[in-house]
């Protein structure tokens, strides 16, 4: 990225260098005419790209709020499309290059840093068959819709034209499916698989998803639960809709999808475990890591990170465990904890979700010294919906920018009795505020551009949700050593997590090798220790982004309050921090160091 802005501001020097002779300088009225234009021209350029890739992911912008293509689910896993989506973003870089960005406002350059920057490490990708990985046990379009069956999640399903929406999405499915088949199949011939043992975890959601009849279905879950208000001719059209569409279009395609991969995809997977054994695959890897953390760093040297971070948590462990009544090695205190009685003291769903509701009240009292810019739009407490209970984890799901829908902390309970409380301070700061709700939910708030508005990147987002967990220390939430080591417990999972990605990815660790060190680690059961390690080896360095952010965050604020001393002002760093929305890690690193210089 530094690369390109050097050349984008040699280029801005030479046309004032090599301007011919004689030539009379821009009065300031045409400068500053010159840059509104550039302005302009650099953020409808912004808005463009985020309206490609919403349509050629429209799930994803669903996922951001951005509700324009709610009924449509893209093609982007179709080689043709994927051409013409690369072709589409080369024009854009062209585009931006040909924007001089030094005569931009701070603002504005930031935004050209993060289109150069983001259009880079999309393209990096074209080299490598993401397309023949079409579905996994993480994330699939057929899963995305049988969750949002719900009408709980991004999809809304409040109206007449709201089913008609969703509708439209199930229509899609079937040559969605045929593509996807087209695709492995594809990946089969050239070596581009799944690990057999991720696709024999995968496999089990998609034979669930096969229905007898399209009243059966799990996408039919909309015509079960019709709002009161909709009358009886909506009822009936739709009903008719919903079950000739599912039972014509989307239970034959999801049945052709889940014998394809028991009988012909899964006896064809690899068995080995890293990304680096697919052709070209470390490159792919190292494409991955630098796009997950937004940094240069090497998979060597996150392995490295993860193992001193290990072995700091561990000393804590070995500090609180005797507070909490753990006499033993420290690695073993998180199993031991897991046995106790006392840390699972629920016995209905609704006990823990007034847990968090009290705890967003305390939250509401203290984050006011800690933060001068916070949202307006509302945080709500869900329990996650029994349809996706099993299979969902503990999330916050962002608000619909026009706000339809509050940002939500969705709490999954599958049964109470053995719900540990020792975590739910940790978790709640994480995925409801002032994690992700006050970063994502600010930024739609900031007034930025509407790109800036939908950009995401793995190491900010998770990082800062991952740093608002150690806020939890200074307002006084983890005074009780078993709320202390729920804190260290989670930085522990995502400690482990850089060693154990780095491991399989780039150093040739098995998938046994990352279960038996998370079991030691973590004092995981097997069962958790598998369904992780898969998790990681499906989604090869998505893990990496949270640690290495979070450091990167507080490595920031030990700098300011280091240079700034008795000026530092911790509100005033998370400002600085939140108040442009989400940045590359070195875009965030210059944006602290200018406050520091200004401050001084």
């Amino acid at each position: 990225m530094n690369h390109i802005i050097k050349l984008g501001a040699l280029a801005a020097a030479c046309l004032i260098a090599c301007a011919p002779a004689g030539a009379a300088a821009q009065s300031p009225a045409k400068a500053s005419t010159a840059a509104s234009a550039a302005a302009q021209q650099l953020n409808r350029l912004g808005d463009e790209y985020w309206d490609a890739q919403a349509r050629f992911n429209p799930i994803a912008a669903s996922e951001a709020g951005d509700p324009r293509f709610s009924d449509q689910i893209g093609m982007a896993i179709d080689p043709k499309v994927r051409a013409r989506q690369f072709a589409l973003y080369k024009e854009f870089v062209k585009r931006l290059h040909a924007i001089p960005r030094e005569g931009l406002s701070q603002r504005d350059r930031t935004s050209w840093d993060i289109l150069d920057f983001d259009l880079a490490s999309t393209l990096r990708f074209e080299a490598f068959p993401e397309h023949l990985l079409p579905l996994d046990q993480m994330e699939s379009i057929p899963v995305d819709l049988a969750n949002y069956a719900s009408g709980q999640g991004a999809q809304p399903l409040a109206t007449p034209k709201d089913y008609q929406a969703y509708l439209r999405r199930l229509e899609q499915l079937g040559p969605w499916i045929d593509q996807a088949i087209a695709d492995m199949r594809e990946g089969v011939k050239r070596g581009v698989t799944l690990p057999k043992a991720v696709m024999t975890s995968a496999l089990p959601q998609f034979k669930q998803l096969v229905a007898a009849s399209a009243e059966d279905s799990i996408y039919y879950t909309p015509v079960k639960h019709f709002p009161g208000a909709f009358t009886a001719a909506d009822k009936a059209r739709l009903g008719a809709a919903y079950r000739n569409t599912i039972g014509n279009k989307v239970n034959p395609a999801i049945k052709r999808l889940a014998d394809f991969l028991e009988h012909e995809y899964l006896p064809a997977c690899r068995t080995s475990t890293g990304w680096s054994a697919l052709p070209q695959g470390m490159d792919w890897y190292l494409a991955r890591v630098a796009s997950q953390t937004t940094t240069s760093l090497q998979p060597e040297q996150i392995h490295q990170i993860g193992l001193e971070e290990v072995a700091r948590i561990q000393g804590e462990y070995a500090r609180i465990g005797p507070q909490m009544g753990y006499t033993g090695p420290a690695a073993g205190l998180p199993t031991w904890v897991s046995e106790q009685a006392k840390y699972k003291p629920f016995k209905t769903e609704g006990e823990i979700v007034d847990v968090f509701r009290k705890l967003n009240t305390t939250l509401n009292a203290k984050l006011p010294a800690l933060f001068s810019l916070r949202p307006k739009t509302p945080l709500d407490i869900r329990l996650e919906p029994e349809l996706t209970r099993a299979t969902a984890s503990d999330h916050y799901t962002p608000p619909a920018v026009d706000g339809s829908r509050p940002g939500v902390f969705w709490s999954v309970v599958n049964d109470p009795a053995q719900y540990g409380d020792t975590g739910m301070v940790t978790l709640f700061l994480h995925e409801g505020q002032p994690g992700h709700h006050f970063h994502i939910a600010l930024t739609q708030e900031l007034g930025l551009p509407t790109f800036r508005k939908f950009y995401f990147n793995n190491a900010f987002t998770e990082g800062w949700a991952l740093y608002a967990e150690t806020l939890g220390k200074e307002m006084g939430l983890f005074d009780k050593p078993e709320d202390y080591f729920g804190h260290l417990n989670d930085e522990m999972l995502r400690a482990v997590r850089l060693v154990v990605d780095t491991g399989m990815h780039a150093k040739g660790w098995t998938r046994e090798q990352s279960i038996q060190y998370m079991r030691t680690t973590l004092g995981y059961p097997e069962a958790t220790g598998r369904s992780e390690t898969e998790r990681y080896m499906a989604w090869p360095g998505q893990a990496l982004g949270y640690k290495v952010g979070a450091l990167k965050i507080q490595e920031l604020r030990r700098r300011a309050e280091a240079a700034l001393g008795p000026k530092f002002s911790l509100p005033k760093f998370h400002e600085i921090v939140l108040g442009e929305g989400t940045l590359p890690l070195a875009l965030l690193e210059k944006k602290v160091d200018r406050w520091i210089a200004e401050s001084k």
